[in-house]
């Protein structure tokens, strides 16, 4: 089985959860292909496809949403799961309505069987007004197990 993990990432933070998510997905006996989502030009290939976004704004960055509009149809073809990733600083300070970025209702209509969000890395002037623990909020051990419950939902023996 192969999968694609898609990605638009600004400055390299989603990047680096979707390289673990293929990594993870790998080890559990699945071919995974990570790309950024503007070099995707058809899903015909993958049985699965995950698709992740940095957010700014409550809102995806347009080459996700473009990726969601441009594969829609396929996308509702196959098994597919969605992730966010930017939350930074002190999690006690969310905004639960962060957690559903717009794009979000779009990817559920296709069928997408889950959205995970997912820290994020604080840059800039932000950056500077943070304590060093919440300056990266990627839990490692976080998206390794969404990816692992992801091999199982496509029931990938271990």
């Amino acid at each position: 089985m192969t999968v694609l993990i898609a990605y638009a990432s600004k400055h390299g933070s989603t990047e680096g959860i979707a390289v673990a998510i293929a990594d993870a997905l790998t080890a559990r006996g699945l071919q995974a292909e990570c790309i950024e989502a503007t070099r995707v030009h058809s899903l015909e290939p993958y049985d699965a496809v995950i698709l992740g976004s940095a957010v700014y704004m409550r809102r995806w960055r347009p080459e996700a949403r473009r990726f969601l509009r441009r594969h829609a149809h396929a996308l509702a073809a196959r098994p597919f799961w969605v992730f966010s990733s930017g939350p930074v600083g002190d999690p006690a300070h969310d905004n639960p309505a962060w957690s559903e970025p717009r794009t979000i209702g779009k990817a559920l209509d296709l069928g997408a069987r889950e959205h995970k969000v997912f820290g994020g890395v604080a840059r800039g002037a932000l950056a500077r007004n943070l304590p060093a623990q919440w300056l990266d909020r990627r839990d490692w051990d976080e998206i390794h197990a969404w990816a692992e419950s992801i091999a199982a939902g496509l029931r990938v023996p271990a």
